[in-house]
């Protein structure tokens, strides 16, 4: 069934969800950064700073997307992946990496932890938003 020229029906009143984020990195700018990026797209943003926080946030709250750093204190971003996938409540919960690091062998490390993808510090917003949407909607 075609739908070209048909006028979309308006539903006023209706709220769309916005996909929750949790954004996970131990500097302040850097998450700040990110936040201000995804809100200004629709998302709903949370923020920790730093592996074990992330993971309590993400057992207490449904997200959609889950942004981690790598280098991180108490809990880089690894270890984080690996426990986020190990339980069922993120075991498919897309997961961007986005740090400094751009090494093969960290980059493995990511993938084999279970991340989706894998951006590099500094980003460019529009990179990030695209990474975003591609992984998450």
């Amino acid at each position: 069934m075609a739908t070209e020229g048909c006028p979309q029906p308006a539903f006023k009143g209706l709220k769309i969800m916005a996909r929750q984020v949790l954004v996970v990195d131990d500097s302040p700018t850097v998450r700040t950064m990110v936040k201000t990026t995804l809100q200004n797209e629709g998302y709903d943003v949370i923020t920790a700073q730093d592996g074990e926080k992330a993971l309590k946030t993400a057992d207490d709250t449904k997200v959609d997307l889950i942004i981690t750093d790598i280098n991180m204190p108490n809990m880089d971003g690894i270890e984080l992946i690996k426990m986020l996938r190990s339980g069922e409540s993120n075991k498919h919960t897309p997961i961007l990496v986005i740090t400094t690091e751009g090494g093969s062998n960290v980059k493995e490390a990511g993938k084999a932890a279970g991340a989706t993808g894998w951006i590099v510090k500094p980003f460019q917003p529009e990179v990030l938003i695209a990474a975003c949407k591609k992984v998450a909607g």
